[in-house]
């Protein structure tokens, strides 16, 4: 993949950050929207694991399907560190270090605490506000990113823009 592909991809991903916005985010609607996306994920023959976090780390949603465990919920914790540093989905971020060329962990931050890669989003309400961290994992990380924006925006009844198939299987 060019720069450029990256920043098309990057480009895509910050609409629909843009984008996906909740008018509330109570924790019944974190409860709702974590078995919508199990059963999506059932539906559409994925494996995953499924967490919704408040801010503080609090699980506010939690579900690993059969097949998942342990290194998958490290996987989503180490998603939710870097989406609460970087206040965006953690594929808009690794697309940013590709962009960049940057090594993220060259400024002091471990690898063991974050995870640079697709399957990590802020749930932000009308107002700008993040309320809440969601986070999956077992896909490859760019049908991480792609599976999560998609059911969180037919969730929300919105349309998104969708990322070109043919460079996401170029990363």
């Amino acid at each position: 993949m060019t720069r450029e592909d990256y920043h098309k991809m990057n480009e895509i991903v910050l609409q629909q950050e843009k984008l996906v916005k909740f008018h509330q985010f109570t924790p019944g609607d974190a409860l709702r929207l974590g078995n919508y996306l199990v059963e999506k994920a059932a539906l559409e023959g994925h494996t995953i694991a499924v967490a919704i976090r408040k801010l503080n780390g609090s699980i506010l949603f939690q579900h690993l399907m059969e097949g998942t465990g342990l290194n998958n919920q490290n996987w989503m914790r180490r998603k939710f560190n870097t989406v609460s540093l970087m206040e965006r989905s953690s594929f808009g971020v690794w697309l940013t270090t590709k962009i960049t060329g940057e090594d993220p962990y060259a400024s002091g931050l471990e690898e063991a605490e974050y995870a640079f890669c697709g399957g990590g989003m802020p749930i932000c309400l009308q107002s700008g506000e993040t309320v809440a961290i969601l986070t999956i994992s077992n896909l490859p990380h760019q049908v991480d990113h792609q599976f999560m924006i998609q059911a969180v925006a037919n969730w929300l009844g919105i349309q998104i823009p969708q990322i070109d198939m043919a460079l996401e299987y170029k990363l």
